[in-house]
């Protein structure tokens, strides 16, 4: 390289060293003039307060509510098993869910054996007939005779004693066959009552026997009712016939019922008590099944309040309000429950109060805020909401 294009590259260097220390220069300067109180965009005092959400709930009509769980069950609960013959089940006649009439034939048992006796007892009996018909014609006979002395008294009396014996091997005749028959009868299972069979543990080839486990389970009549456990303080707030209502996991409509029966004790350990609901049956009313119960005992006005607007911490439940000062303000309430429009407010605001419905939890009791604009809507509420 020859000493002019050293020269040149030195003073191309030095171009750009200018280039950059001027550029620094110019940086430093806007720097201090942003900084400068006199130049820098100043934010109101009004502007930096938060920015909050309120709400004026008003009165709503609040149903106040005694609700319970229990369990969807048969009101008469029946088994049905073999009375007084046992044998080998030969035929079963109905299923689960069936409705069955009082004297249905439910499952039969084998009659080979006992089918043959009442048939000899039959036959015991047009003998047992036979005969004492015959004895009371030859005491006719001798009756006719006694006038004449062509029977003694004795004979007579011989005759009238065989036909009172031959009326009575009647009667037991008749005894042993009603009771063959009756035995006969017990062969085939049947149905006590109108119903709805709910369960069956009859199988061909079974042996039912007497006093053995239940065959069948029905509810006469089909009807059902809910059983359910209600807390000791609100079972005085119940009584028989009100309305009711019983939801079931899965089903979107509940089912009508009222308060059929009330428990007269406590139960000592849990605190709770039985309360029993009847119900219309349904398909979807299955015994066994999980239910939910809500009896409705009163009728009230009472504020109610977004779930997010309700606080708590050590000292209880509250809300804060921005008073007429623009300053937030603290309010302990009492929540009686919650409803379908949020928390029902038992005691603590009137109504007509501005209460915080958003990020209360961020906001300090006696601090500034201002308010978001009230949204235009169709219908004038009680609301003094924006964003």
């Amino acid at each position: 390289m020859c000493a002019a294009d050293e020269t040149r590259e030195w003073i191309r260097g030095r171009a750009r060293l200018a280039a950059l220390v001027l550029v620094l220069a110019l940086a430093a300067m806007l720097w201090r003039v942003w900084q400068s109180p006199g130049t820098r965009p100043a934010l109101s005092a009004e502007a930096a307060l938060p920015l909050v959400s309120v709400a004026s709930p008003g009165r709503s009509a609040v149903s106040s509510a005694v609700t319970f769980t229990g369990t969807i069950r048969a009101r008469h609960d029946m088994p049905v098993g073999a009375e007084g013959e046992g044998g080998r089940i030969v035929a079963v006649r109905v299923e689960v869910g069936d409705r069955v009439h009082r004297g249905q034939v439910l499952a039969a048992l084998d009659t080979s054996v006992i089918a043959p006796q009442v048939e000899r007892l039959a036959a015991s009996l047009l003998e047992a007939r036979s005969t004492a018909g015959l004895r009371q014609a030859e005491y006719r006979r001798a009756q006719g005779m006694a006038a004449s002395g062509a029977l003694s008294a004795e004979e007579i009396e011989r005759r009238r004693a065989a036909a009172v014996a031959a009326e009575a091997q009647v009667k037991v005749a008749e005894a042993q066959l009603l009771e063959g028959r009756a035995r006969l009868a017990r062969m085939q299972i049947r149905a006590p009552a109108d119903g709805l069979v709910l369960e069956r543990h009859a199988e061909i080839g079974q042996t039912a026997v007497p006093g053995g486990a239940p065959l069948f389970r029905l509810s006469r009549d089909g009807q059902v009712e809910m059983v359910g456990q209600v807390a000791e303080q609100d079972l005085p707030r119940l009584a028989v016939g009100q309305p009711a209502e019983v939801s079931l996991t899965g089903i979107e409509v509940p089912f009508a019922g009222h308060v059929r029966l009330l428990g007269a004790v406590i139960d000592p350990q849990t605190r709770l008590g039985e309360v029993r609901v009847a119900l219309q049956a349904h398909p979807d009313l299955r015994p066994g099944a999980f239910a939910r119960g809500e009896v409705a005992v009163a009728s009230t006005e009472r504020p109610v309040l977004p779930q997010t607007a309700v606080l708590a911490d050590a000292r209880g439940t509250y809300v804060y309000l921005v008073n007429g000062e623009g300053r937030v303000e603290r309010r302990d309430v009492r929540v009686a429950g919650t409803g379908r429009g949020g928390m029902v407010i038992a005691a603590g605001l009137e109504g007509g109060e501005r209460v915080v419905t958003v990020a209360g939890a961020f906001l300090r009791e006696g601090e500034k805020v201002r308010l978001a604009p009230v949204p235009e809507a169709p219908s004038a509420g009680h609301a003094e909401t924006g964003s």
